[in-house]
């Protein structure tokens, strides 16, 4: 442990048997900025998609490439970001994704060529990939059972925020002249040095250390986040939890009793893909401009989804831990598949009075904000077992940045050859399929330590 880690470690040691309610609020908070680099990536390439398409002599098929082309280096990313995370630790694992995220931006931002500018954005998502699996894990790993879904819903929050930030900076470089693509990319670096510096303050997770035998770090650290009567019964329920007979091994997530939460782990985050926030989210500059307005306004109209997104995200930090992540999944396939059936209609009867695009894209990015989009990353971080959690949720993560990126892969080819409506209508489709599934399988997890969740799925 360094000093830095150690002295924020020291904040009102004497708990007297209380929450230390300060150190846990920062430490998840500081994680949580991994979900700022994946928000602001998300975001701004969205302002410079007609730059970086008139410099490089783009067409649909290039354009829908290059943008998604990232999530090929988040999908790399999540492939070994749980061997990673457990051979050194989450903390060092998060501070290297800081590192390339910030060679990433200024990269892109430097580039001449398109194959040097698509090279740095697989780099950059290597490191929001890797941050997007270890970033929920480490703030499950380190929060009470009480508080642990509204703290890992504050991932989501963080990639709000980003998206909100690159949204406006968007706005603030849109009249920098003919290099103002370079600009936005660049300005990536700052978010990743904020994050990079923090993360030099925080500690390593208790279960991570215990599961590296160093048992008395993770008892300090324990006594931080638990009540003074417990740490001891916690201290041997996570030994427990890492018993295991067997070496942990891709293989081991494929037998009988990991392979139901493996699959669904998977489906659940392919489902927050596929009906389609990123596409959305990623292109709502173009969506807006195929309703006839202007550049200027369709970056303003872009805006006011970002302020709806960090709204609407509060309110699902309020709802995890109250309503339960099972329910909120339900609610929120039914609301994005409404919207997303009347955006389509919009454009596929032309009908664009009113702002009435704009309201029901903003129907949408609630819905999905206040349920799917925070709940997710809570299930995913929580529903796998101690002794699997950084490969299971690897594998998951995997699967969430492959769907990602043939949603995104395909949208600007989908809308070239049939419209915006016919995408729009593929989207709500996937709502009611997400709906069928997660009413069937998804198990409720509120309220209950990691432990007895494993028990849950796995007795």
């Amino acid at each position: 442990m360094n000093l830095l880690s150690a002295r924020f470690l020291s904040i009102k040691t004497a708990h007297n048997g209380e929450l230390n309610t300060t150190f846990i609020l920062l430490t998840s908070g500081i994680a949580a900025l991994g979900g700022l680099l994946f928000g602001f990536d998300t975001a701004i390439i969205s302002g410079a998609i007609p730059y970086i398409s008139k410099y490089f002599s783009m067409d649909a098929y290039m354009l829908g490439w290059s943008v998604s082309a990232i999530l090929i280096g988040c999908a790399v990313g999540a492939i070994f970001a749980g061997k990673i995370a457990d051979c050194y630790g989450r903390r060092l694992s998060l501070i290297v994704c800081a590192a390339l995220f910030a060679i990433s931006g200024i990269g892109a931002g430097m580039s001449q060529q398109l194959l040097i500018f698509i090279l740095f954005r697989l780099i950059g998502g290597l490191g929001v990939g890797a941050a997007a699996m270890v970033s929920p894990m480490y703030i499950a790993e380190i929060a009470p059972a009480k508080w642990r879904g509204r703290l890992v819903a504050c991932y989501q929050m963080a990639i709000v925020i980003g998206i909100l930030v690159a949204y406006f900076t968007n706005y603030l470089l849109d009249d920098f002249g003919s290099n103002n693509w370079r600009w936005m990319f660049a300005s990536q670096a700052v978010p990743a040095l904020l994050f990079f510096l923090l993360l030099l303050l925080v500690p390593e997770t208790p279960r991570w250390l215990i599961m590296k035998g160093r048992k008395k770090e993770a008892t300090i650290i324990l006594a931080k986040i638990s009540e003074a009567q417990w740490v001891e019964e916690e201290v041997m329920e996570i030994e427990r939890s890492f018993h295991a007979k067997h070496s942990v091994s891709w293989k081991l997530l494929f037998k009988k009793t990991y392979r139901p939460i493996l699959f669904i782990g998977i489906l659940v985050a392919v489902f927050q893909q596929v009906t389609g926030i990123n596409a959305i989210i990623y292109y709502a500059p173009v969506i807006f401009k195929a309703t006839g307005i202007s550049s200027s306004s369709s970056l303003l109209q872009t805006i006011i989804i970002g302020v709806v997104n960090v709204i609407f995200t509060l309110v699902a930090i309020g709802l995890v831990d109250r309503i339960g992540r099972r329910k909120l999944l339900l609610i929120g396939s039914v609301l994005m598949g409404l919207s997303l059936t009347a955006v389509g209609l919009c454009f596929r009867y032309h009908y664009f009075d009113h702002y009435i695009v704009l309201v029901f894209m903003l129907l949408y990015v609630a819905s999905f904000s206040a349920t799917m989009g925070a709940v997710v990353w809570v299930y995913l971080a929580e529903i796998f077992p101690n002794l699997i959690r950084s490969l299971a949720l690897s594998i998951a993560t995997l699967a969430l940045w492959l769907a990602d990126f043939a949603s995104t892969l395909i949208f600007p080819i989908m809308t070239k050859h049939f419209g915006v409506s016919v995408p729009m209508f593929c989207y709500a489709l996937f709502c009611v399929i997400a709906f069928i599934y997660m009413y069937l399988k998804v198990k409720e997890t509120k309220g209950k330590s990691l432990e007895e969740i494993e028990i849950l799925f796995t007795s």
